[in-house]
């Protein structure tokens, strides 16, 4: 696929717009805009005091951390489910 080819979004994150240029359905960027948006504006709430970088690198910390957690529990349950299949 070439640059031609790939999709321009415009979103709102935080009160700012973003232009998304990718593959993925518009649908789905707007879903993990509007995911990134909730997750900034319950951080904020939490300390009014962060500036946008330090909101932004807290928000990446914590939705990795997500990730992670999301990721060993799928590889757990695959382990639980290749020893039923033996």
């Amino acid at each position: 696929m070439t640059q031609n080819d790939k999709e321009r979004i415009t979103v709102e994150i935080h009160n700012k717009s973003y232009t998304i240029i990718g593959n993925e359905p518009a649908s789905h960027v707007r879903l993990v805009a509007s995911l990134v948006d909730q997750k900034m504006n319950e951080i904020e709430s939490m300390n009014k005091h962060l500036d946008t970088t330090k909101l932004a690198v807290l928000t990446a910390v914590n939705t990795m951390n997500d990730y992670l957690k999301l990721k060993e529990e799928y590889a757990s349950l695959l382990g639980s489910l290749k020893k039923k299949e033996d």
